[in-house]
This record gives C-alpha cells, structure tokens and sequence, in this order.
C-alpha cells in the first residue's frame, strides 16, 4: 500500500465514520504533500524520521507514512477499518440485499469532497450495479450549485467515464432546489435531458405550514421530479423539521409517481417514523439513498434500510431494487 493510498483510505474510513472535517482536512492536507514530493524523498524521509519536516506532515500523518513502508497493513488504518464499520441489523440486511444502486449522491462539482470517478469506484467496490450524480442546482451557491455550463461540461464528463467503467451504470441527475412558489431550479430543457432528478427543499425551511404544503405538491407534481428528497429538511438534534401536511404531499407523490427518499445521512434519517408510516398508507413508491458527499458515506445506506425495516416499507415499492434499465423505464412511466 502506498503512502497516497493509505491516505485515501484513512479518509474514507473518517467519513464513514462520520469524523469532523478538521481530521479529515489534515489527512488529505498530508496526501497533497506526498501527492507533490518525489516517492525516493518521501521513503528517504520516512527512513530518517524527518518527514515532519515536509510541510503539512504531523506525527500522525508521518506515522501512517512510515508504517506503509514497514506493514503490509498499516495498523493505525487496520484499527480504523475495524472500528468505523456501519452496523446492519439481520432486517436492514434484507433491504440492503435488494438495493442494486444508489439515486442520490454528490461530488466535488458541488459540495461532494470527492470526484466522480472516485465515488464510482467506491460504489463498485460495495457491489453497487449504478449510481445517480445529483449535484446541485445552481441556487445553492453555498454548495458550489452547477449553472446550465458547468452542468453541461459534467454531463460531457460522465459521458467519457462511463466507456471506462461499464457495465457499471453513471446515471445523470440534479438535486434541484424546490423554489419558495414550489417551482424548480433548473429550466426544462437541463431536466428533461438528466436520468433522475431528486427535488428538495433547502430554504425558508420555517415557512408557514399551508405555503409549505402547496410548495411541495407543486414541486413533486411537476413532470420532471422523480424523487422527493430529504422530505422534512431537519436536522437531528440540530434543525426541527419543516412543517406541512403529508397527506397532502404524500397524496400527490402517489398520485404523480414521485418517489419519497428514505435518507440515509445519519443526521437526517428523514421521513422520521410517523411519515414514513403515513406515506405508505398512501402508497407512495420509495428510495433509499446515501445522500453521500464522501466515498465513506456511501456506505450509510444500512441507516436508511433499517428505517425502511422499522417502518416495514414493502421492498417491491423501493426503487433502487431495480436494475438501471427498470429504475429508467419507471421514470419514463411515471412522467
């Protein structure tokens, strides 16, 4: 294992684990370093002990640097590997099993901390068959949304790596903001050209429960919508949920084929309970997404299943059990 690779891994397990982002910053702050000083240096330094002496190099880091020179296995990242392992209980299993990709993840082309390629690989390696790009709509600039031109060069992007992947499946799509008159941000002709668009609420999340309401059934309404994301926009322990009325907004998800996501952030596990209960009453179809901004937090989606389990969501109903082409033959039904 090299330096670079043990780097990378130590944050994938950081962000599986859910660590805070000065940790993380440190570790890919020393991947840099390694990244540009020649390997002869690095193992030289490494042998002398004066890697520290490299700019963003810590005791730490110097550590994990040396021992992939003296261990087959790095113990700090063998001790990591086992401690950051996502629990799945015997009945999130049986969920997870059925899940055949994931429709809601970002990159570095928003807010994501890692590129494409590399979440792809990630996916591959969990057994995933597709995975859905949903970087943001160009509203959320504090995520470094996409505009028509930066989406259309990503689209471009997707299109050369998928050659280089198959037959893993790079589904295209957008997290689209859901507009205070509950319209969307990103004009028709962007969305008719994305695989799966996933719609959410991000702003005036405190707005009266009525405007809130009509808000969301416009948006899930719409043609283009095929997932309502992160329904109730709290969180846990940090930001209460919004306020409407689900029946309303469930109704209409059933009525238009929208599907409900069952987020897997484990600060979000949105709909709590109680919704999720009332949108299978009504029928709704379902997701169950990572919503991951990490290689690490692709593996959070036994959070979302073991909410699906509690919740005994019917599997048949959950739409990333399907293959790429059914989950495409869906949205082309629904529409």
């Amino acid at each position: 294992m090299t330096p670079v690779e043990a780097f990378e891994r130590v944050v994938h397990c950081l962000d599986r684990a859910h660590a805070t982002g000065f940790k993380v910053r440190a570790y890919l702050t020393a991947r840099d370093t390694v990244l540009t000083t020649p390997a002869e240096e690095i193992e030289r330094r490494a042998k002398a002990g004066t890697l520290k002496e490299l700019p963003g190099i810590g005791d730490a880091t110097a550590r994990l640097i040396t021992e992939t020179f003296t261990h087959e296995m790095p113990p700090y990242l063998a001790k990591l590997e086992a401690e950051t392992q996502v629990e799945v209980t015997p009945e999130a299993q049986v969920y997870l099993d059925a899940l055949r990709g994931d429709c809601h993840l970002h990159s570095r082309w928003s807010d994501g901390g890692a590129t494409i390629e590399s979440m792809v690989r990630t996916a591959i390696g969990l057994g995933h068959e597709y995975l859905v790009l949903t970087d943001h709509s160009p509203r959320l600039t504090v995520a470094h949304g996409l505009n028509r031109e930066r989406l259309e060069a990503q689209l471009a992007d997707i299109e050369l790596l998928r050659e280089q992947v198959a037959p893993f499946r790079i589904l295209t799509g957008m997290e689209v903001d859901i507009l205070e008159d509950g319209t969307l941000d990103l004009d028709d002709d962007l969305l008719e050209r994305l695989d799966v668009v996933v719609a959410s609420v991000h702003s005036k999340l405190k707005m009266e429960r009525r405007q809130m309401t009509e808000r969301m059934v416009r948006a899930v309404a719409s043609p283009h919508v095929d997932i309502l994301g992160h329904c109730t926009g709290r969180l846990i322990d940090r930001r209460p949920p919004s306020q409407f009325d689900p029946d309303y907004v469930f109704a209409a998800c059933a009525a238009f084929g929208t599907a409900v996501e069952i987020n897997s952030r484990v600060e979000r596990l949105d709909p709590p309970p109680e919704l999720l209960a009332i949108a299978i009453e009504h029928g709704c179809w379902f997701t169950i997404d990572s919503d991951a901004h990490a290689t690490g937090q692709l593996e959070w989606l036994p959070h979302g299943c073991r909410v699906a389990a509690d919740g005994a969501v019917p599997i048949e109903r959950i739409v990333n059990t399907k293959t790429a082409d059914e989950l495409l033959a869906w949205v082309a039904w629904v529409a």
